[in-house]
């Protein structure tokens, strides 16, 4: 390593470390002193441990002294008393803190998320963030906990026991702990070792979490496509990697073992050589000599847990800066400074000129300039990746245009605060979701205070509350992960309640009937038509039943208005329009129509 990278390395090492102090330690900088107190306690009484062979082995068994045995055993029990409850009261309160770290941390990190940009999500992959509130905290957990024991109980320990040595040999205690400084700099290089090691390994298990997530989510399509084996095999690849990579990690980490146990084995055998020969010269007491070299074995313990610092230190950061990384990466999609909330009125909407692309050089939407006029309906039509989608995300701004605006009652929604521009919209979506939680909970999601009387309503007019009360516990059944319980037009009919039970002003629906039979299409197009009245809707629809009833319709093509119009004035034009009517009227009558 050159020295110019270990020096922005130190550096680095450095500032993580006096953020990870400061943002997830300081909080709890009372607890931590109080465990520091109760770890000079144990460290105190691990040293006394030690000395007291000296009066063990001088008075009780070589002076044999009766008056002295219960007074001495009284001691060392009193001492591994007072040790026991330090050592209890100090790990009560370091467990205290380092789930707080992770508690917080975690909160902190979802937090932050709920505030990212679609666009954010759609370029990390689910597993990668998952893996940060799970390995990456714990690895920070470990890290911080074993630094705060180390400094305060090893440390003190060590210091206590070094103490009674030079009390017993200063000389001895010199030679013997003349080796141990040489450890420290094959301990540092195998923590920045692992620390490298750490970070490929934590990339890697975000792969592993989202190849999980992802063949669990699409178990029916692996399964109905015969891909078992291959999913398969691209989970034992990953699987491999890891198990290298944590294979690769242990054997660097249990380096240290042997250099602390070697250097430690040539410290005991000067003190058994020197000690011993002193003993046998009558320089010094067996009793001290056994005092010296129990403090020394004791040392050996919390000087083995320093060496291993480095390297849970090093996980520890590599998992941090991760964490960071991700905290410090900011929406683009935020308020603008002393942003007023959305007054609506009507709750028209109009696209201005709006320009837009995911990414650069590849535009989805050119000059679209659109008016749904307040109380109306209008619905988009078009070709498949036409735009029409991208053109409601830009309505609550899940993305913002590139060149343009787009108004609320002449409102530019860049201009008013985000949380009142989503509270005036409505949206069922083609890609349903809905929660693991109860029927109830997924109708009511976004009106938390609705009533029970509000929610059978709005499950009433999607056409849901029938198919409701069959289910086995009626609205308090869980509907499961990504409501795997329920049928593709039971999860669409739930996701139409709610957003009937929202009451919205605006509403967007896109594709909102898409998984539903004609029959219950009929039942769900009458309810909207009804909750469609004096407000201002937007629709992407695909079924001719619902585009002939829009008051305007507007043709999107590669991005562009092609066509706008009445469905009588577009039929009559003989476009694109009346091209997808007639191709839908050569189908049967819920066949869906190109969208």
């Amino acid at each position: 390593m050159s020295k110019k990278r270990k020096l922005v390395l130190d550096h680095s090492t450095g500032l993580l470390v006096a953020r990870l102090a400061r943002e997830g330690v300081r909080p709890y900088f009372g607890r931590i002193l109080a465990a520091i107190f109760f770890m000079g306690v144990t460290a105190a009484a691990t040293a006394l441990s030690a000395w007291l062979m000296d009066p063990v082995v001088n008075k009780v068994f070589i002076e044999r002294r009766p008056d002295l045995l219960w007074p001495v055993g009284a001691a060392v029990v009193g001492t591994a008393a007072v040790k026991g409850l330090a050592s209890y009261a100090q790990s009560a309160l370091m467990s205290f803190v380092g789930l707080r770290i992770i508690a917080d941390m975690q909160i902190r990190l979802f937090r932050h998320l709920l505030t990212m940009d679609l666009a954010y999500f759609h370029a990390h992959a689910a597993g990668r963030l998952i893996s940060r509130f799970t390995n990456d905290v714990n690895l920070i957990r470990a890290a911080v906990s074993n630094a705060l024991v180390s400094v305060g109980k090893d440390s003190l320990s060590i210091v206590f026991l070094i103490g009674v040595m030079f009390y017993q040999d200063f000389f001895l205690a010199a030679v013997s702990f003349f080796v141990f400084p040489l450890t420290v700099l094959p301990i540092v290089r195998l923590g920045r070792r692992i620390r490298r090691v750490t970070a490929n390994t934590q990339e890697e298990w975000g792969l592993f979490t989202t190849l999980l997530n992802q063949c669990f989510q699409g178990i029916r399509v692996v399964k109905a496509y015969g891909m078992a084996l291959y999913e398969l095999g691209r989970f034992s690849d990953i699987t491999e990697k890891v198990f290298k990579l944590n294979y690769k990690a242990s054997r660097t980490r249990a380096w240290s073992s042997p250099i602390m146990e070697t250097l430690g084995g040539v410290a005991v055998t000067v003190v058994i050589v020197y000690g011993g020969a002193r003993v046998i010269e009558g320089q010094t007491t067996a009793g001290a000599f056994f005092s010296f070299i129990t403090a020394l074995l004791m040392a050996y313990q919390p000087m083995k847990a320093l060496a291993n610092l480095n390297a849970n230190l090093q996980e520890g950061l590599s998992a941090a800066q991760r964490v960071f990384a991700v905290l410090d990466t900011k929406p683009e999609i935020v308020d603008a400074p002393d942003a007023p909330k959305l007054a609506v009125s009507g709750g028209a909407i109009a696209f201005e000129g709006v320009d837009f692309a995911y990414q650069p050089d590849q535009p989805a939407l050119s000059g679209i300039t659109i008016a749904v006029p307040a109380g109306k309906t209008v619905a988009l039509v078009g070709p498949s990746g036409a735009g029409k989608s991208t053109l409601l995300n830009l309505i609550p701004r899940f993305y913002d245009p590139s060149a343009g605006r787009v108004t609320i009652d002449g409102q530019d929604v860049r201009a008013v605060s985000l949380e009142s521009v989503r509270r005036s919209i409505a949206l069922v979506s083609q890609e349903i979701v809905l929660f693991d939680d109860t029927v109830r909970a997924n109708i009511a999601y976004g009106r938390a205070e609705a009533s029970e009387a509000e929610i059978e309503d709005a499950a009433r007019h999607a056409a849901a509350h029938e198919f409701i009360l069959g289910l086995p516990q009626g609205y308090d059944t869980m509907v499961g992960e990504h409501g795997v319980n329920l049928s593709g037009g039971q999860r669409q009919r739930l996701a139409i309640a709610r957003a009937m039970l929202r009451n919205a002003p605006i509403l967007l629906l896109d594709e909102a009937t898409s998984a539903l039979d004609t029959e219950s299409e009929r039942a769900v197009q009458a309810a909207l038509e009804f909750l469609m009245r004096g407000r201002t809707t937007l629709v992407i629809a695909h079924r001719l039943s619902t585009v002939a009833k829009a008051d305007l319709i507007y043709v999107i093509e590669s991005g562009r208005v092609v066509e706008s119009g009445t469905h009588a004035q577009l039929i009559a034009q003989g476009g694109l329009y009346a091209r997808l009517s007639e191709l839908q009227s050569t189908q049967a009558s819920d066949m869906a129509v190109p969208a």
